[in-house]
């Protein structure tokens, strides 16, 4: 999942102003100030015999730090919500046709959802919207039913052409939306979308010849081209969910800007999901509230939650740490992370996600493949991972995370070093008697201070090894991801974290067209190894064509892979229903708050070694009204 964002008005996007009519939540500009004090040692020490009330802080000295600004029951201000976590950025939108990013993603899973989800422990598709569903002999046909008297959050009931309209709607040329391509093993999907068929011959935009058709009110009915076996992963990825059609008709016919994005505010964005969407100040808070229609409502324990914006890592830790916020998925200060892995809040782990360079193939001299091997050569990834992160990251050789995915065995880029490097500028041009001088490059990143710490490794490394002079640009989320989008840079900095867990999903963003590619790179022989792969039923076969596709794109370098990720977890001990896995996914709607002897059961069976520290929260614990009373 990467950023992306497209100025059209199908998509309906966010204007990115509060609505005078939605309830306010005033802001307490933690998103956009740094706390007054750095972190101290006495911040990260045990905190033991700290049950904790919600302002339990980790140090007296924190405490004077953080003052008035984390208090959020003042007077004429909303309470703290049930539990509060760390979005790291401003969402481009919460519309579910519209996003690609990991920070929207956490907010929809609360407010949407689709026809299966993941279950949080296995990652294995399990009922939501659809109770249940069969497949035909030949694995191509799905037929879904949806649950009896499922609702949106206004009460108009779910059903089967709401399915239908919503991914006819993603399909839409008009749409844009960047995710449309995993409906292409859908029948007739793909030339609905494109207008092209799979050799790219012209063929006729048809819904009537696509795959997907209502049978009845809770009856959906699906037809692949050929057995699928990531199809369910993919219904459970939130570009999938459903958008309430109603709403979105009524926002088209408005004539105005407001009036397209109106549905998306507060108030009135119409949603099927756990939670539903009762306040938004911008770059401070999203504030969600129980939806009473969800079907499963009785087993939601949290009645409200906030999604923070707080970009500073060093300025979340520290809310954290102060029990102001409850899980913190983020990149953590380097020089942190030793002491914190120490702690029983601390979940460090491999995860489906890569961090790389995009680079715009459309700009001399990154115009030549010679060149972007050479960039990807002078890296020091060990330094970055080793001297710079220090979370367990490892240096990436593929763009396929850790090597592979299940069976799958990724290729490995070519090695060299700077040597090899400095001969390949020579071999184009670059360098010796007579050679072009090289003009300089500039690497482009969203503001966050560790994107920019990799940038300067990365820097210095291309002037000291290539002579080559680096300038860095930094820019807020949104704008960022129009000039990643626009072809508006040289070498943008850019992470793909799994949509599910196959290998495919990382190397289907570069395909021809991609509305992710953003790297202005074609291949016919890339895009052809990719269309065998989806038609190959036989795994060891499909993996083989994946492989090749991974090699083409390892030899062309349109994106230069530098390191895979790991979680970063900071969760709070007190919270129940949180499970971590490779997507690092979790499901809000299963999370709670244990009671004290549920914690101390659960501490007991932990690794030794472990520190335990403050538990904010209600000793009492807070379950779903379904499960209160039950031992756990």
């Amino acid at each position: 999942m990467g950023g992306r964002r497209r100025a059209a008005l199908p998509l309906a996007r966010d204007s990115g102003k509060l609505s005078p009519a939605a309830p306010t939540i005033k802001p307490q500009r933690i998103g956009s100030k740094r706390l007054a004090s750095p972190l101290h040692a006495a911040s990260l020490s045990p905190m033991r015999g700290m049950a904790g009330g919600r302002g339990a802080l980790a140090c007296a000295g924190l405490a004077t730090a953080l003052g008035g600004l984390l208090a959020l029951a003042r007077p004429g201000e909303a309470p703290r919500a049930d539990f509060a976590f760390n979005l790291g950025t401003e969402v481009t939108t919460l519309d579910p046709g519209a996003v690609t990013g990991v920070p929207e993603g956490r907010v929809l899973r609360a407010l949407f959802e689709g026809l299966v989800r993941r279950d949080p422990r296995t990652l294995q598709p399990r009922p939501a919207a659809a109770e249940a569903w069969e497949t035909d002999e030949s694995g191509t046909v799905y037929t879904f039913r949806l649950r009896s008297g499922a609702r949106w959050s206004n009460g108009d009931p779910l059903r089967a052409e709401d399915f239908e309209w919503s991914f006819r709607r993603l399909l839409e040329p008009e749409t844009a939306a960047p995710y449309a391509y995993l409906l292409w093993p859908v029948i007739g999907a793909r030339e609905f979308n494109t207008g092209l068929g799979a050799n790219g011959e012209p063929a006729e935009r048809d819904w009537a010849r696509v795959g997907i058709r209502a049978l009845d009110g809770p009856t959906l009915r699906i037809e692949l081209r050929q057995p699928s076996p990531h199809f369910l992963d993919v219904l459970a990825f939130y570009a999938m969910m459903p958008v309430h059609r109603p709403s979105l008709e009524a926002a088209r016919a408005g004539s105005s800007r407001r009036a397209q994005v109106d549905w998306l505010r507060p108030g009135r964005l119409v949603s099927n999901g756990p939670f539903v969407l009762a306040g938004r100040r911008i770059n401070d808070r999203i504030r969600m509230t129980r939806n009473p229609l969800y079907w499963d409502a009785d087993g939601v324990a949290f009645r409200t939650l906030d999604a923070l914006v707080v970009s500073s890592p060093s300025t979340a830790l520290d809310l954290y740490l102060a029990g102001e916020i409850d899980w913190l998925d983020a990149t953590l200060p380097p020089e942190l992370v030793p002491r914190l892995a120490q702690r029983e809040d601390f979940h460090a782990a491999p995860y489906l996600a890569t961090y790389f360079y995009r680079v715009n193939v459309t700009r001399p001299p990154l115009d030549d493949p010679r060149v972007r091997k050479a960039l990807a050569l002078a890296i020091d990834r060990e330094a970055i991972c080793s001297k710079l992160l220090q979370a367990g990251q490892r240096p990436a050789s593929s763009m396929v995370p850790w090597g592979g995915i299940g069976d799958y065995v990724a290729p490995r880029m070519d090695a060299g070093g700077a040597e090899r490097a400095r001969e390949l500028l020579a071999e184009a041009g670059w360098r010796g008697p007579g050679a072009r001088e090289l003009p300089p490059i500039e690497i482009h990143y969203n503001t966050a201070d560790v994107h920019r710490d990799i940038a300067e490794v990365v820097a210095a490394g291309w002037k000291r090894e290539l002579g080559i002079e680096v300038r860095l640009r930094n820019q807020e989320w949104k704008v960022y991801l129009d000039t990643q989008s626009g072809l508006a840079y040289d070498v943008s900095r850019s992470s793909w974290i799994a949509d599910y867990a196959d290998p495919a999903t990382f190397l289907e963003i570069f395909e021809t067209g991609g509305e992710n590619n953003r790297t202005g790179w074609s291949d016919a022989r890339f895009d052809a190894l990719l269309a065998a792969a989806r038609a190959e039923a036989e795994p060891a076969r499909r993996n083989a064509r994946l492989a090749e596709a991974e090699a083409l794109l390892l030899e062309a370098l349109p994106a230069i892979p530098i390191y895979w990720y790991v979680t970063q977890n900071l969760v709070n001990p007190r919270l129940g229903g949180f499970h971590a896995n490779a997507l690092n996914d979790p499901l809000p709607s299963s999370w709670y708050w244990m009671d004290d002897p549920e914690l101390e059961r659960r501490r007991a069976a932990q690794p030794p070694g472990r520190t335990r520290v403050a538990a904010p929260g209600p000793r009492e614990g807070l379950h779903a009204p379904a499960h209160a009373g039950l031992d756990r």
